[in-house]
């Protein structure tokens, strides 16, 4: 049971936070956010050079940062992350399972290579980063796992690998929840984001956002700092009676 005042819900001072995917787009966003709220911040990416502007986000914010080069499709990379999160800011609390690519390939054209490349990445990479992160949180730790609307939907885009992937999370998160909140005290939710702008948008075809803003009843992408603030919710003590769950993020777009 937590007590106090509403707004102390949703701090997260003395927490440390592992964010993949921390290089670019949503990762910084929700690296930034979880530092406003409180938290030190590990990072991690591919591109480990571009880590160093997020950690100045974080670090701005008051908040210390560690940046660590992180292949999450590998799972000693993974732990490596982890491990440094440790020895550098002494714990991890949470963890932002956001590293993720994806194709747009005919189905009849993609390789196995290409599907393979993105299930060893959204679905395998988000395994072995919680594997390594639910040995050392303690009670009160939030894994959090950045799914997709195109793990519940359509969106006219040939993309089996990344859908495949984003609903294998789903089943991945409410699996996890099940065996760890009540043995080890960590809640397991996933975020199912519509359409928000980040680098794989990027490569979508010309107007293919635009033509899709009929489907939601918000009638606009989202901006990524709603997506950056449910990440500090479900962080935070304010989601302490949530587990297993995945919520969209979506404008409405699920609902129609």
């Amino acid at each position: 049971m937590t007590t106090g005042p509403i707004a102390e819900l949703f701090d997260l001072e003395g927490k440390v936070a592992v964010v993949t995917g921390a290089s670019s787009g949503l990762g910084v966003a929700f690296a930034q956010a979880l530092a406003e709220a409180g938290a030190d911040v590990a990072l991690g990416a591919r591109r480990v050079e571009r880590l160093a502007d997020t950690a100045k986000l974080v670090e701005a914010a008051g908040r210390r940062a560690v940046c660590v080069a992180t292949d999450v499709a590998d799972p000693a990379s993974c732990q490596a992350l982890v491990d440094t999160a440790m020895s550098e800011l002494g714990r991890v609390d949470i963890l932002v399972n956001n590293a993720g690519v994806g194709t747009a390939v005919p189905a009849t054209r993609e390789t196995p290579e290409q599907f393979r490349d993105v299930i060893d990445v959204n679905l395998n990479g988000c395994y072995w980063m919680a594997q390594a992160c639910g040995r050392v949180m303690q009670p009160g730790s939030s894994i959090i796992n950045i799914s997709s609307v195109l793990g519940i939907t359509t969106a006219g885009l040939p993309q089996a690998a990344y859908s495949a992937s984003k609903a294998g999370l789903i089943g991945m998160t409410r699996d996890l929840a099940q065996q760890w909140t009540g043995r080890k005290g960590i809640r397991v939710n996933a975020i199912a984001p519509g359409f928000f702008a980040s680098e794989m948008t990027d490569t979508y075809p010309q107007g293919y956002l635009e033509s899709q803003e009929g489907r939601i009843p918000m009638a606009r992408k989202g901006d990524p700092r709603e997506l950056a603030a449910t990440v500090v919710f479900l962080a935070s003590p304010a989601a302490g009676y949530i587990t297993g769950q995945t919520l969209p993020v979506d404008g409405g777009m699920t609902i129609t």
